[in-house]
């Protein structure tokens, strides 16, 4: 197995400048054959879905393209691929959905380590249908997500249990299939946020025991398209809001209005390049997909390794989690400055680094951050090398000096 991240690097317009893109994890930068498939959907001309003629009839292609191509990546049914503008939307989408199904007396279980994605709309919508809602919280000192608090939590009834698949700012990998157990032991749904973790490794929604998982294609090189897959018959026994008009069919009917259909065929590329980041891969796209991703992993964790070293040897940098098993993604203030203040230095250096909650609204919280800026996050990923990785340690280095 190998992985050439300079050879990866060169399929990225974006990257050939002066400017380090340490900010995947709000949205990672996309390949030329992601660039070239949308342009190419706009040239040769798409109209609306279900039409008698070509044009249409690609639309319909992409569609479905796009769906087997999510369903390659994360491990899923092309069948249970819901497809949107973005995580978000769909989450509420389905908390609605769900949510008429809630009564008085019965719970749902959040995480404290979540994007609010994956919090706020499920204790929306709990508070509407009077339902208690019943929090997981992380561990503090190494941002781990301890599986056995699930077995309190979860009854007979709990409805829904949300939780990420990894957290958007310390990384943490939670035990997936141990959660997902405990709540269909008990009788409850499991909606999975896989939008930082699918990024950053190999999915298997099959193995993860889940009901829902969602993800967004901009987190992993493609375009600003979201996804949530399921089993076709779990879907087929949901009956979402729709127009009367509109498809019966499943997935079809859980998705509104006409959707960008030229991004799905950014979709489908994004998924064909990720499938060839190792140039050995060899057999069936999802076959490819899980050797190049697993060589991207380990290419990420060598630098991270770096990249922690560097930082937890600095006496001024506080680092937040220390998960055994996380992303390529690092949380971290510095004594005498506000994260602001570090983002804009790394900024006047051409180094792009977030700051803030990152949406990670209840763990900055929990940690005593969230008031005072939170702290500086920064994303390694698939085309990140170790030029990056020099680059911002030599930025952060020269901080207040």
């Amino acid at each position: 197995m190998t992985f050439d991240v300079k050879q990866v690097r060169s399929h990225y317009p974006a990257l050939a400048g002066p400017t380090v893109f340490l900010d995947g994890a709000a949205g990672t930068q996309s390949p030329q054959e992601v660039i070239e498939a949308i342009a190419g959907a706009y040239r040769c001309g798409t109209s609306n879905g279900g039409g008698q003629f070509a044009a249409s009839a690609r639309a319909d292609a992409l569609t479905q393209g796009a769906r087997q191509a999510v369903a390659d990546l994360v491990g899923g049914d092309p069948g249970g691929v819901v497809l949107g503008p973005n995580m978000t939307t769909l989450t509420y989408r389905f908390a609605r959905t769900l949510a008429d199904t809630w009564t008085a007396g019965d719970n749902v279980v959040v995480s404290r380590l979540d994007h609010d994605a994956n919090v706020r709309p499920w204790v929306q919508l709990a508070a509407r249908s009077g339902v208690e809602v019943r929090w997981a919280e992380a561990d503090l000192d190494d941002g781990t997500l301890p599986v056995e608090q699930y077995d309190d939590l979860v009854d007979g009834r709990t409805r829904l249990v949300a939780f990420t698949a990894a957290s958007n700012v310390l990384g943490t990998r939670p035990d997936v299939r141990a959660i997902t157990d405990r709540a269909r032991s008990r009788g409850a749904l499991s909606y999975v946020d896989g939008v930082h973790s699918t990024a950053h490794g190999v999915s298997d929604v099959a193995g993860y025991g889940c009901d829902f998982y969602a993800t967004s294609a901009y987190k992993w090189a493609g375009p600003h398209v979201g996804a949530v897959i399921a089993d076709p018959v779990l879907l087929s026994a949901l009956a979402p809001e729709k127009l009367a008009s509109s498809t019966e069919q499943v997935p079809d009917r859980f998705e509104w209005g006409t959707p960008s259909f030229h991004n799905f065929a950014g979709v489908i590329a994004a998924v064909d390049h990720l499938a060839g980041l190792d140039d050995e891969a060899t057999g069936t796209r999802r076959q490819r997909l899980v050797t190049s991703l697993s060589a991207a992993e380990r290419h990420e964790g060598a630098l991270l390794k770096t990249l922690l070293d560097a930082l937890g040897a600095d006496e001024r940098v506080t680092l937040y989690g220390n998960a055994p098993r996380r992303t390529s993604t690092v949380y971290f203030t510095v004594d005498g400055f506000t994260p602001a203040q570090v983002a804009a230095h790394c900024a006047a250096a051409d180094i792009n680094v977030w700051d803030g909650h990152n949406y990670a609204y209840e763990i900055t919280a929990a940690l005593g951050i969230r008031d005072r800026g939170s702290a500086v996050r920064v994303s390694l990923d698939h085309y990140t090398d170790s030029t990056d990785v020099t680059r911002l340690l030599d930025a952060l280095a020269l901080l207040g000096r």
